[in-house]
């Protein structure tokens, strides 16, 4: 079947969308960073010595790498989910969604690099040492500083899922309330941009899931090696548990979908990937907490580096078939209507 050049271009919106979000978001990261290292302030030597350390760049990458794949999940996925509901010939009437989306989500990063990333600088010197928090309530600044920390990523997070949503919703406000009964809203669920709906499914859930699990060892990083200059055991922490994750995530949902599953429904996907990563951490830190007490009782105690490095590989090998079989069983129950 001959398809128009309108709607091809209409199934081409979710990868658009996508390189849209992430291109603008990079965009935004080096013009800073370039204004940052350039620009004549006292400070500056030190600012540049700071970012010639690989391990600055390292760290820097890996909690960037978060909200970027986050804003191309979401991106694509508001493009995607209205072409499913809303078919091609539809979408198509938005001809200029792409760069209605591009204003909107640019106007969106940049309130939060010259907006909130400024305010939240100055909240989390307040917490530092020698700051106002220690000098009036007497206690340690650490406690302030991980709950400003705490609250910056929250906002930041809101900050990003509504803005995507709002680019997204104004993009496609000329697709809504029309009927253009040119291709069904089914047929759409397979052409688009070349990615059907199994498949789309499996890389989205995979994609969110190492993102958390990036966020999560990049967390875990900085609290184990706060000062931390060896950049091979930066680089372990933080590549491996995440190309693990989204290898053992693309299986387990590869497993719980099937080759004729239609449609994609990318929010559920989402929900998937969500649902699936808090339940593996939960049941991860039940099972390691009834581990160490049970060793600690009994006749089990890790008096060695031998035991210790047993008990962890076994806590590793646990976690990766939890990661399987969790994602498997949450994303049949998501999507057991289209199987």
């Amino acid at each position: 079947m001959t398809v128009n050049p309108s709607d091809e271009r209409a199934l081409r919106l979710p990868r658009d969308f996508a390189l849209i979000a992430v291109g603008l978001d990079v965009a935004m990261f080096v013009i800073s960073t370039v204004v940052l290292l350039t620009r004549f302030t006292p400070d500056v030597e030190q600012i540049r010595s700071a970012y010639a350390q690989p391990e600055v760049w390292i760290t820097m990458l890996a909690g960037l790498a978060v909200p970027w794949t986050l804003s191309a999940v979401l991106a694509w996925s508001h493009a995607r989910n209205a072409l499913e509901r809303l078919g091609a010939a539809n979408v198509a009437l938005a001809h200029d969604a792409r760069l209605r989306f591009g204003t909107v989500w640019a106007l969106v990063v940049a309130f939060s690099y010259y907006g909130l990333t400024p305010l939240f600088f100055k909240i989390r010197t307040l917490f530092m040492l020698g700051g106002r928090f220690e000098e009036f309530s007497g206690y340690s600044p650490y406690l302030g500083m991980g709950a400003a920390m705490l609250v910056q990523s929250v906002v930041q997070l809101a900050v990003l899922v509504l803005g995507i949503w709002l680019a997204a919703r104004l993009a496609l406000s000329r697709s809504r309330g029309q009927d253009v009964a040119v291709r069904a809203p089914e047929d759409a669920a397979f052409e688009v941009s070349g990615a059907p709906p199994r498949r789309a499914v499996v890389w989205l859930i995979a994609a969110l899931f190492a993102s958390m699990q990036l966020w999560s060892s990049l967390a875990v990083s900085n609290w184990l090696f706060r000062s931390d200059d060896n950049t091979l055991r930066l680089l372990l922490t933080l590549l491996l548990p995440w190309l693990a994750a989204f290898a053992l995530a693309f299986w387990g949902a590869w497993l719980g979908t099937r080759a004729g599953i239609s449609p994609a429904r990318p929010f559920r996907a989402v929900a998937v990937s969500v649902s699936a990563f808090v339940l593996v951490q939960v049941t991860s830190l039940v099972i390691a907490i009834a581990w160490f007490f049970l060793a600690y009782t009994s006749s089990m105690r890790m008096s060695n580096a031998l035991g210790a490095i047993g008990a962890t590989v076994a806590l590793a090998l646990v976690y990766a078939a939890l990661v399987v079989v969790i994602t498997r069983a949450v994303t049949r129950r998501f999507y057991r209507r289209y199987l």
